[in-house]
């Protein structure tokens, strides 16, 4: 059996998170095991589902705890697991610390998934990744990013040019990934949503990089026009608190719903008209996929990767307060849900990520 580590700060439902249990759940359990090294104590929202299939929740200390205790842990965790290939997830160069610990510690395989296309403006954050970068790439032995952009931020335009970079979709279910009528009633019900109330969804963690802040002022003019409209926030994160602040400060608490992490998300996707999606950036957004998988005309961030749009059916849209009135005008435009045929196409197919997601990691 083939041993794969996976390097993530915790195993609860992010975009790269979602992603490697998609590749687990449809991968050869008999022939491959993936564990998965993470630096916090508390249990993350897949640790069950990965135990189930066989896999190991591995802890070790965060570098901002201890410096010492993460090398030796991480040291530890690679050394005595003989894994055949080190998976770290990173958008940021700075992640070549723990490839640097794993080639310390034997590894002969270290691989590093690219998350995101930038990680902001901020000038400390564009230092350190610059700096990081002289030192990555001498521990990348395998370049993988979800597209292009996220493929030339991480490993460098050069790298991308020279074809030293794999390019591996989000892929879809797209059994599961699709508009249902009992999904869609059923979610309507459990939140008291009618038949004839517009929905406008956004699925991701609250974080800046999400900018549920623009997403409010969307709504809050949507909802002066529409006022028989609702707003559904799924997810979790750092942020909710403030955003649920700024919804009752805007008097939208009676239409604004927070669901939380929910596990049905085709029938999440089904009770929605809207898919709205307002990033600062992203790598290849999950969600994206899914929402069109599941029919949703989607508008986004003109920020967001073009390649996203494998429906062709996807709204790109500035982040300005001065383009709020245009988001709402295209909503208005709006033509029913879309076809998902397109998908299928676009080689974003589940079964066709994995084989090539083994080829490239295990050289199967």
């Amino acid at each position: 059996m083939k041993k794969l580590l996976c390097i993530v700060g915790a195993m609860n439902a992010g975009g790269a998170e979602t992603f490697l249990m998609k590749i687990y759940r449809q991968i050869d359990k008999t022939k491959y095991q993936m564990d998965f090294a993470v630096n916090i104590d508390s249990k993350g929202y897949y640790d069950d589902e990965i135990i189930s299939y066989g896999g190991k929740i591995l802890r070790f200390p965060a570098k901002s705890e201890s410096l010492w205790r993460y090398v030796s842990g991480l040291r530890k965790i690679v050394k005595e697991g003989h894994y055949d290939a080190i998976l770290r997830i990173s958008s940021n160069a700075m992640g070549f610390l723990d490839l640097a610990v794993a080639k310390m510690a034997g590894a002969k395989k270290c691989v590093v998934r690219s998350s995101n296309s930038s990680d902001g403006n901020r000038f400390g954050t564009k230092i350190s990744h610059w700096l990081g970068k002289l030192l990555f790439m001498r521990f990348v032995d395998v370049k993988i990013a979800p597209s292009i952009e996220a493929a030339k931020y991480t490993f460098g335009e050069k790298n991308f040019k020279r074809g030293l970079v794999h390019i591996l979709h989000n892929g879809l279910d797209l059994d599961y990934f699709s508009y249902t009528e009992n999904g869609r009633n059923a979610v309507r019900n459990e939140f008291g949503i009618s038949p004839n109330q517009s929905v406008l969804g956004h699925v991701g963690r609250f974080s800046v990089q999400k900018n549920h802040s623009f997403l409010l002022k969307i709504f809050q003019y949507y909802h002066k026009c529409n006022p028989d409209s609702v707003l559904m926030l799924v997810g979790d994160g750092e942020l909710k608190n403030d955003i649920q602040k700024k919804v009752r400060k805007m008097g939208l608490e009676k239409n604004v719903i927070f669901s939380g992490v929910r596990s049905d998300m085709p029938s999440i996707y089904s009770a929605m008209d809207f898919f709205v999606f307002p990033s600062l950036y992203e790598g290849m957004p999950n969600a994206v996929l899914e929402a069109q998988a599941c029919g949703l005309q989607c508008y986004v961030s003109d920020e967001i990767t073009k390649s996203a749009d494998i429906t062709k059916t996807i709204q790109y849209l500035p982040i300005k307060d001065e383009s709020i009135q245009l988001w709402i005008d295209m909503m208005r435009k709006k033509d029913g849900r879309i076809s998902n045929n397109a998908c299928f196409d676009a080689n974003y197919d589940m079964n066709n990520v994995v084989i090539k997601f083994q080829k490239i990691l295990l050289g199967e």
